[in-house]
């Protein structure tokens, strides 16, 4: 099936910066693809509709080929102490 790993870092420090008022679709930060990370394309934190999704196209590991996209999301569940 094979494996890949992200960090998760620069999402958790987009969510701790002030996103309100931002237009949708607005990029807060790009990640390049390189040696040190499993990224198949660059990937983009992004403000859609007033939350920060970041999209991921991720090479995976220990197989003869093949990729896997993912999507993160932030989602505040009640009660939840958050960031």
């Amino acid at each position: 099936m094979g494996d890949a790993e992200f960090d998760i870092f620069p999402f958790i420090e987009a969510l701790k910066s002030n996103i309100t008022g931002l237009p949708n679709g607005t990029v807060i930060k790009r990640t390049q693809p390189s040696a040190e990370n499993f990224l198949a394309d660059e990937s983009c934190i992004t403000c859609v509709n007033g939350k920060l999704v970041q999209d991921m196209i991720l090479r995976l590991q220990n197989v003869e080929c093949g990729e896997v996209e993912i999507q993160l999301q932030w989602i505040d569940l009640p009660g939840s102490k958050g960031i």
